[in-house]
């Protein structure tokens, strides 16, 4: 006999966040500082390949896009398995493949080997993103997830701006094999931890139907003594029965608004790994040392760790599409106005700092809008799907930045040139909201509780 029924929805908005949700949220946090850490190395070892081996822009631009390639894969793959097979399993195995990846890509002896070992490493790392964004969001308060899904994604920039302060020093006294190397050990060193700590998304296993005793066991650490043996759980649900998760994001509820998040997403990330990936190489070329570069390069990052707080603080409290809108426009700006501040490094360093707060900080703010956006049935696909497509622009981005060196052009017109994209992913959200596709809280006419 039911003796009681726990609506984990409601459940997980009306108590505070409890010990337990903030520890997977700090474990969220180390995935993602290790997912940033390890993609932005390429920037910071690139001017050295250049020395050690006499490699071009554009076999520079092989190696990062490579990387991104793999993400792209890697995202646009892992979202519809997290949506079968669950997202703890594709988090722990993406960790641990991006780790021996990048450990693997330390010994590359030539070109043709570290393009091939950097798109293994993509595979994982375009895996690992997505899916914390999703478990995350599903042990968040809807009333706060915005601002906690910020915070575990200010960990990329929090790890990306790691990895430029590590590459100032260990690059010049041990040279780029020692920065993969760490790269690669982290990550490995971090997996038990994952395999021990972090669970299954409690929202996902309902809709699994999932055994009592093994949802049971944690509600019992979210809500203390609210179980019993009989205690059945129930979701609330926007879809229709029986659709797959790549159905329900294309469906014609889903269908503008994943458009419009594709859109801004593509433009967003091709501006964000073009200044990741290419600003230490522009820097470098107007005079500045390797550590120079990589400190200015560390600011841009860690601009975005701020960035990403007051983001997701905005968008819990005021229209998000408005405040990503302004943030992305704000961007732009600053993006201009680096390539007008060559001359002077302290000022540089001010501007690429505020540049990396919006520009980083609005990209973690699109992964809470997904998340917002989609039910828990296609929630991974959604996210993973608009992070996989984000990720071509970042793809083309490599190559954009190789060949704007090629041509020889200048800094202050490359930087007026790629602030474009930030204009363009703006529109894009600001349309998004105003035809009223807001967040995933807009429910369909009937909820149909699944559960046990």
């Amino acid at each position: 006999m039911v003796s009681n029924e726990i609506d984990v929805r409601t459940l997980i908005n009306d108590r505070p966040i409890c010990g337990y949700q903030k520890l997977i949220i700090l474990l969220g946090f180390i995935v993602i500082a290790l997912d940033g850490f390890d993609i932005t190395l390429m920037g910071f070892i690139a001017p050295e390949l250049k020395n050690e081996w006499g490699v071009g822009n554009h076999q520079l631009g092989m190696v990062i896009s490579a990387a991104l390639v793999g993400l792209t894969i890697g995202a646009l793959l892992s979202g519809p398995l997290a949506d079968w097979l669950g997202r703890k399993v594709i988090i722990i195995n993406s960790v641990f493949f991006f780790g021996v990846w990048t450990l693997v890509t330390a010994f590359s002896h030539n070109i043709e080997q570290m393009i091939f070992f950097r798109f293994m490493t993509g595979l994982g790392l375009g895996a690992a993103m997505p899916n914390v964004g999703t478990l995350i969001s599903e042990y968040a308060p809807e009333k706060k997830r915005s601002f906690v899904i910020t915070v575990v994604f200010c960990g990329f920039t929090f790890g990306a701006a790691l990895g430029g302060f590590a590459a100032s020093w260990i690059i010049p006294h041990r040279g780029w094999h020692a920065l993969l190397l760490l790269g690669g050990v982290l990550p490995l060193v971090c997996v038990p931890l994952l395999i021990a700590k972090l669970p299954e998304s409690v929202r996902f296993l309902v809709t699994k139907r999932a055994s009592r005793q093994r949802i049971g066991n944690i509600v019992e650490k979210l809500a203390p003594g609210s179980t019993d043996a009989n205690t059945r759980y129930t979701l609330p649900t926007q879809v229709e029965p029986g659709k797959g998760a790549m159905q329900i994001v294309v469906s014609r509820q889903y269908r503008f608004g994943s458009v419009m998040l594709w859109l801004g997403y593509f433009m967003a990330l091709f501006l964000v790994y073009l200044l990741g990936s290419w600003l230490p190489t522009l820097v470098k070329g107007i005079g500045l040392s390797v550590a120079q570069a990589a400190v200015i390069t560390a600011l841009y990052q860690a601009g975005g760790t701020f960035g990403s707080l007051i983001t997701g603080w905005l968008m819990d409290r005021v229209n998000p599409h408005r405040a990503l809108g302004v943030i992305y426009l704000l961007g732009a700006c600053f993006t201009l106005l680096i390539g007008l501040t060559a001359h002077n490094t302290v000022m540089l360093g001010v501007v690429a700092l505020a540049c990396g707060f919006c520009l980083n900080g609005a990209n973690t703010g699109m992964n809470a809008l997904s998340a917002h956006y989609y039910p828990t049935e296609a929630r991974a696909t959604g996210s993973s799907w608009m992070h996989g497509v984000g990720r071509i622009g970042a793809i083309l981005s490599a190559f954009a930045g190789a060949e704007m060196l090629a041509l020889g052009w200048g800094f202050d017109r490359i930087f007026a040139i790629i602030a474009i994209p930030a204009l363009i992913t703006a529109c894009a959200i600001f349309v998004k909201g105003a035809k009223g596709y807001n967040r995933q809280a807009q429910l369909a006419p009937r909820e149909v509780a699944k559960g046990l």
